[in-house]
């Protein structure tokens, strides 16, 4: 990400397509915690919206479990595609613990993040650092060039500055882009999209977006496919103003559709069906 104003994430605002995305996640939001069930049955909702949004993240990382597997399964051991599960499922957990370090440390969160989404499956030395110069990258689905450590550190270090420093970027807008520099950039030797998802998820909680976490973007960016998440991330990568803006128009129709599952589960619940 780059850019020459000084509030740069503000500035992004102002790209075509931009301000309606920003305005759409807003009203969506306010709409699914108007719904008469958040009145009473809150927790309900954030602890589903907590596994469908773990589910989501799962399938951008190869785990295609569906919701109920998801919800039976215990043992979280073994294959690869279990320990995905569990490491989106303890993601999700800690996103919330970490919600006050967040403004203050993001780099210490995003360690953080790491260790517990390695879960041990990393060699210790490895675990909750960015990489260092010839360390591999374990992460399948995203194909774009790997940035060199160096640039890795310099642009991890430009994200930390934004975020301690605040601004008046919409909370749609951060998100995205830390998503985004997170899944460009790759900083650690595995788990780094579950870790970027994650991220974006604190980011929309500890903005007042979405306090109670009930709008799960993950679920958005499974809905909408690999393919076109791959693509919109290639936006981002390229920095063009129209590939800045798809990145973002991207995120912010993941929250609507996040916004339409959590809505449904308020429908069910109203029904007493769920």
């Amino acid at each position: 990400m780059s850019t020459t104003a000084s509030d740069p994430l503000a500035a992004l605002g102002s790209l075509p397509g931009v301000p309606d995305a920003v305005d759409s996640v807003r009203k969506a939001v306010d709409r699914v915690y108007g719904h008469r069930v958040m009145r009473r049955r809150s927790n309900e909702v954030t602890a589903e919206a907590a596994l469908r949004g773990s589910r989501g993240s799962a399938v951008l990382a190869g785990a295609d479990w569906n919701l109920e597997e998801v919800r039976r399964r215990t043992d979280f051991s073994g294959e690869d595609e279990a320990r995905t599960v569990g490491a989106a499922l303890r993601l999700t957990a800690e996103a919330g613990r970490l919600l006050s370090v967040w403004r203050q440390s993001p780099l210490r969160v995003l360690a953080r993040l790491h260790l517990v989404a390695a879960g041990g499956a990393t060699p210790d030395d490895a675990v909750g650092r960015p990489r260092l110069a010839g360390e591999a990258v374990d992460e399948p689905l995203i194909e774009a060039p790997l940035p060199s450590a160096g640039e890795v550190a310099g642009r991890l270090e430009g994200l930390s500055r934004l975020i301690i420093a605040g601004g008046s970027a919409p909370a749609l807008i951060t998100a995205a882009v830390v998503h985004g520099e997170l899944l460009a950039l790759r900083p650690f030797g595995s788990h780094n999209g579950l870790v970027a998802r994650t991220a974006e998820r604190i980011v929309l909680i500890g903005s007042g977006l979405d306090p109670k976490s009930i709008c799960p973007a993950e679920v958005g960016h499974a809905e909408q496919g690999r393919a076109a998440y791959v693509a919109a991330l290639e936006g981002y990568t390229a920095g063009t103003p129209e590939g800045m803006a798809a990145w973002i128009t991207h995120c912010g129709r993941s929250v609507e559709l996040g916004v339409r599952e959590s809505t449904a589960v308020c429908e069910a619940l109203q029904r007493g069906a769920a």
